[in-house]
């Protein structure tokens, strides 16, 4: 078992038992035992962006240049490889990082998510070139006597191999996997599990062929309590035997899968076969008064002359928790605000450039100086833009004007129409007269 952490830098570190290398590993594969975070240094000079880890191997999304440029990411994988979990065609370890062809710098892909089970991965990307629809794929490679690359079949893969069942022209926004089934989600809600069924939370006599009765080997879409989307899907995760999806913008999670020690959240130990709302805890009296105490605090610390702080009346207790809960409110309201608008400007910039948001997005007068001029900014993308994100823009300008006016034809057809309906009525009334 291992850990792993990016740091601010975009520098990997990792520890545990890790596939580090050392001198006493020269001539076979073995774990390093460290019990402090112990830097890798073969990203040196590289950024790292994403990174997971199963039982016994790492993959990590790296920058090929110094810097993250949004598309440039290579895909690297090391450690045990005994079912093929690294991607690289062998059941060969390997004790240093090594890129993964499928997602090398001159990929047609950009991988953009990554996830590992106990011995499999599952990748998310995209196309580079640009095309007329957002899609995204989802590759499996490893261990798959449980269904968990969703392949349809049981049988293991050394290389990476897309996931065939998952419907075109969806756009996934995650992927996770637990030691043996693998969980995605789309932008538009709908939640896909494949793979040991215990994590699937699936009625167990589903007879799907697997190891298990019930294992799942292509995918199965999750239904909720309204139906088979769920709303605002943020990420979904998986622990060893249950999936968790946020939802709702952050604001809702469902659960589903084993429950034992109560990991479900839904204050119950059983199983659940469909997804279960978490149960969050109410706020506490004693967590009102805290924070009631710390405003009560700090509004009384600006009394002149250093006086000592007396006891509040009830009178001053009243206000100071109108005032909290008036705080509340308006913070609430600008959390719903800023939820709406991460939203829509995430699914304009992917509508455009075929790819999620990310902060290097966001054009640098507006993070330094709150200001923005459009047509300044307008102009430096422009300037700044590849051949590929041009030809984007193009298709999606082309497209909306071409709606725009077919839009306008439509209704003035529609108020031509009217017109000489009108005008028929008119005359026919004159003629009855």
């Amino acid at each position: 078992m291992m850990s792993l952490a990016i740091d601010n830098l975009g520098g990997l570190w990792m520890w545990g038992s890790c596939p580090l290398k050392s001198s006493s590993n020269e001539g076979g594969f073995s774990l390093v035992t460290t019990f402090t975070p112990t830097p890798v240094w073969d990203f040196y000079g590289h950024t790292v962006v994403k990174v997971a880890c199963g039982n016994e191997h790492v993959v990590a999304l790296v920058s090929a240049g110094e810097t993250y440029k949004g598309e440039d990411l290579v895909c690297f994988s090391w450690g045990g490889n005994n079912h093929g979990q690294l991607g690289l065609g062998d059941k060969e370890y390997r004790n240093r990082p090594e890129i993964v062809e499928a997602f090398n710098q001159d990929s047609p892909f950009a991988v953009y998510e990554v996830a590992c089970g106990a011995f499999h991965t599952a990748l998310l990307t995209h196309r580079k070139r640009p095309s007329d629809t957002l899609e995204s794929m989802c590759w499996t490679f490893g261990l798959g006597e449980n269904g968990q690359l969703g392949h349809g079949t049981t049988q293991s893969v050394l290389s990476p191999e897309p996931v065939k069942e998952l419907p075109q022209y969806i756009y996934l926004v995650s992927v996770d996997c637990g030691l043996f089934h693998t969980s995605v989600v789309s932008s538009a809600g709908d939640v896909w599990s494949w793979g040991m069924e215990k994590g699937l939370g699936l009625y167990p006599d589903a007879s799907y062929a697997g190891r298990d009765t019930g294992d799942a080997v292509s995918p199965l879409q999750i239904n909720g309590l309204n139906g088979p989307r769920f709303q605002d899907p943020v990420q979904v995760v998986c622990g060893a035997a249950h999936t968790v999806l946020v939802a709702n913008d952050g604001y809702k999670l469902w659960s589903w899968g084993r429950g034992r020690s109560g990991v479900l959240g839904n204050g119950k130990t059983i199983d659940c076969y469909a997804p279960t709302v978490v149960l969050w805890p109410p706020v506490t009296e004693d967590f009102k008064q805290e924070e009631l105490n710390t405003v009560d605090k700090e509004a009384t610390a600006t009394i002149d002359d250093g006086d000592k702080i007396g006891e509040k009346n009830s009178t001053g207790d009243a206000e100071t928790e109108k005032r909290l809960s008036s705080a509340m409110k308006e913070m609430k309201l600008l959390q719903s605000k800023l939820s709406v608008m991460e939203k829509y400007a995430g699914i304009l910039h992917g509508s455009i450039f075929g790819k999620p948001m990310e902060e290097q997005d966001i054009p640098v007068s507006l993070q330094n100086s709150g200001s923005y001029d459009i047509t300044r900014e307008w102009e430096n993308m422009l300037e700044s833009a590849d051949r590929a994100k041009l030809v984007r823009l193009e298709k999606f300008y082309r497209n909306m004007l071409a709606g725009v006016k077919d839009k306008q034809m439509k209704k003035r057809i529609q108020e031509m129409i009217k017109e000489c309906l009108n005008s028929s009525t008119i005359n026919r009334g004159k003629g009855d007269v």
